[in-house]
C-alpha cells in the first residue's frame, strides 16, 4: 500500500490547480474562439468547417443559464486540474513518490503551453486530460495490465477525435514507439484492434460530416499553411518545444525524455515523443499542437529527479523554488490577471529580452499588437457589438426589416451575435469558416451593415462609411477599421456567396 502522503498528492495538487485556474482564468473579456464554439455550440452538429463538434458543445453548455465568463473559464480549469492528476499518476506508474508526483505537478501546472490550454476555451484542452491518459493506460499495458484496458485508450482517442484531429498523430506515434521494442507483445491481442474499432466508431460521425461537406478542414488546413501560418524548419521547431515548454523548466522533460528512452517499461514512450514532433515537422503543424504531450516525459524526469536527490534532500526546496519562481516570471503573459497598462509594461520587458525568441515562436504572419494575440483577442467585443446595434437602429424601419450584417471574420460574428442579442440583432453573416456554411440566412443583400467585410463597388452601387470601431487593446487589424451602410446590391447575395469562402 501507498504512503498516505503519496495518495493525496495527486487531488491535492488538482485541486490547487483548479483554485488558480478559477482566481486566474476569468479575467479581461470572452477570448475570440470562445464566443465562436458558444454560437458553433448553439447549433449542434457531427462537426464544423475548422473543428469537431465536442468543444463547441462545452462552450455552449457553460453559457445556458446566461453570459458567464467565469463558467466558461472553469472547463479549461477542470482540464488543467485533471491534467495535473493524471501526470501525478504517471508518476505513481514510473514508481515515483510523494516528491515527484509534487515537482512534476508544479512543473506542469506551470508549463507555459499547458497552463494557457488551461487559461482559456480551445479545441486543446481537451488534450490535456487525454493525451497523458492515453500514455498512462498503455504503460499499463505493457507493465503486464490487463490487455481489455485496450478498449479505454480506444475510448480515449475517439473522444479526443471530436476534440481535435491531432490525437490521430499522438496515437499513431504510441504504436510506432512500439513496434521496435519487445514490449511490442502488448499489440499483438485481438483487444487491440478492439480498441481500435472503438476509436472508430466514436469518431465516425464527424469524418463522415467532413466527408459529406467536402472535408472543409482539410482546405482550411492547406490555405492556412500557405497563407497565415508561419513556416518553420525542423530546427526552429525543435527549438520552439523548448520556448512553449520555458527554456528554464525545460530541463524537467527533457531528462524525463531521456529517462524515457533508457527505460526497458517506457522506452515506447520517448520513441513515440520523437516520432510525435517528426510528424508535426513533416506536416508544418503548429508548435503547439503536440502540447499535449508533454505532461508524460514531465513526469519521467520528477522521478528521476527524485532519484537523484533521495541521498541530498536539501536539494528539493531549492528545485521547487526555481521552478516555482521560473513558471511565475511567464504567468503573466499568458493568464490575464495584470491590468492592461501594467501587461503592456511586462510584455515590452519581455519582448526587449526575447525577441529573438519571440519571432521564433510566432505562429501566424500577423502584426502583433500592445498586448500577446490571445490575451488581445479577449478585448472588444461587447463594445462592437453596442456599436452595430446603434448603427442597426438607426436604419429606417424599412431598411432595417431587410438589412443583413456581415461581418469580415468568425470572431466579429460570433461576437455580434453572442452579444448582440440583446439588442435584438438579427443572426450575423460571414464568408469565414463555419460561418460560410451556414449561408446568406434568406438575406437579399438589399441592405447591409458591412463590420469590415466586402462591401465595395464590385457588387454594391452605394456604400458610406458611418463609423470606425476603435480597439485600441484589440488587435492591429481590428482596431480602426469602417463600418458601413451599403445598398443596391448589383449580385443578389445568394449567388455572390461562393466567392465570400475564406477557409482560413
Amino acid at each position: 500500500m501507498r504512503p498516505r502522503a503519496t495518495r493525496y498528492v495527486p487531488l491535492t495538487a488538482a485541486i490547487l490547480t483548479l483554485i488558480v485556474h478559477l482566481i486566474g482564468n476569468p479575467h479581461y473579456g470572452f477570448f475570440r474562439d470562445e464566443l465562436y464554439f458558444i454560437i458553433c455550440g448553439f447549433r449542434p452538429d457531427w462537426g464544423y468547417v475548422d473543428q469537431p463538434p465536442l468543444v463547441p458543445l462545452l462552450a455552449a453548455g457553460s453559457q445556458l443559464l446566461g453570459h458567464s465568463l467565469f463558467l466558461i473559464r472553469s472547463v479549461p480549469a477542470l482540464c488543467a486540474a485533471a491534467s495535473v492528476y493524471v501526470t501525478c499518476l504517471i508518476v505513481l506508474e514510473l514508481g515515483g513518490g510523494a516528491f515527484a508526483q509534487a515537482f512534476a505537478a508544479l512543473v506542469a501546472a506551470l508549463t507555459p503551453v499547458l497552463l494557457s490550454f488551461g487559461t482559456k476555451i480551445t479545441t486543446d484542452i481537451v488534450s490535456l486530460v487525454l493525451w497523458p491518459l492515453a500514455a498512462l493506460y498503455v504503460l499499463r499495458i505493457v507493465k503486464g495490465a490487463d490487455p481489455r484496458w485496450w478498449l479505454a485508450v480506444g475510448a480515449i482517442v475517439g473522444i479526443g477525435v471530436e476534440s481535435k484531429y491531432s490525437i490521430i498523430f499522438l496515437a499513431f506515434a504510441i504504436v510506432v514507439g512500439l513496434l521496435p521494442v519487445p514490449e511490442r507483445r502488448a499489440l499483438f491481442t485481438w483487444w487491440f484492434p478492439c480498441g481500435m474499432l472503438v476509436a472508430v466508431v466514436l469518431a465516425l460521425p464527424n469524418v463522415l460530416w467532413q466527408g459529406q461537406h467536402g472535408y472543409p478542414m482539410w482546405n482550411l488546413l492547406h490555405d492556412a499553411d500557405q497563407y497565415k501560418n508561419t513556416p518553420l524548419s525542423p530546427l526552429q521547431y525543435a527549438a520552439t518545444q523548448l520556448l512553449i515548454t520555458h527554456p528554464l523548466l525545460a530541463p524537467v522533460w527533457l531528462i524525463g525524455l531521456i529517462t524515457l528512452l533508457r527505460r526497458p517499461d517506457a522506452r515506447f514512450l520517448g520513441v513515440a515523443y520523437i516520432a510525435l514532433i517528426v510528424e508535426m515537422m513533416a506536416l508544418h503543424a503548429k508548435h503547439y499542437y503536440p502540447g499535449g504531450v508533454y505532461p508524460t516525459p514531465i513526469a519521467a524526469g520528477a522521478v528521476t529527479i527524485e532519484a537523484w536527490t533521495r541521498r541530498t534532500t536539501l536539494w528539493r526546496p531549492v528545485l521547487v523554488s526555481y521552478a516555482l519562481v521560473c513558471g511565475i516570471l511567464l504567468v503573466p503573459l499568458i493568464m490575464p490577471i495584470l491590468p492592461e497598462r501594467t501587461m503592456l509594461a511586462y510584455d515590452r520587458i519581455a519582448q526587449n529580452l526575447f525577441s529573438r525568441e519571440v519571432r521564433i515562436a510566432q505562429v501566424e504572419r500577423v502584426k502583433i499588437g500592445s498586448l500577446p494575440p490571445d490575451l488581445a483577442d479577449m478585448h472588444g467585443w461587447p463594445e462592437l457589438a453596442s456599436v452595430v446595434a446603434g448603427i442597426y437602429r438607426s436604419l429606417p424601419p424599412a431598411h432595417r426589416k431587410k438589412a443583413a450584417i456581415l461581418a469580415s471574420n468568425y470572431g466579429e460574428a460570433a461576437a455580434i451575435d453572442f452579444f448582440g442579442a440583446k439588442y435584438g440583432l438579427p443572426p450575423t453573416l460571414s464568408g469565414h469558416n463555419q460561418y460560410w456554411l451556414w449561408g446568406t440566412r434568406g438575406y437579399s443583400g438589399a441592405v447591409v451593415i458591412d463590420v469590415d467585410g466586402i462591401c465595395d463597388e464590385r457588387l454594391f452601387r452605394n456604400r458610406r462609411v458611418v463609423a470606425h470601431f476603435a480597439n485600441p487593446w484589440g488587435r492591429p487589424f481590428e482596431n480602426g477599421f469602417p463600418i458601413s451602410i451599403c445598398e443596391g446590391i448589383t449580385t443578389p447575395l445568394a449567388a455572390f456567396w461562393p466567392k465570400l469562402r475564406n477557409y482560413i
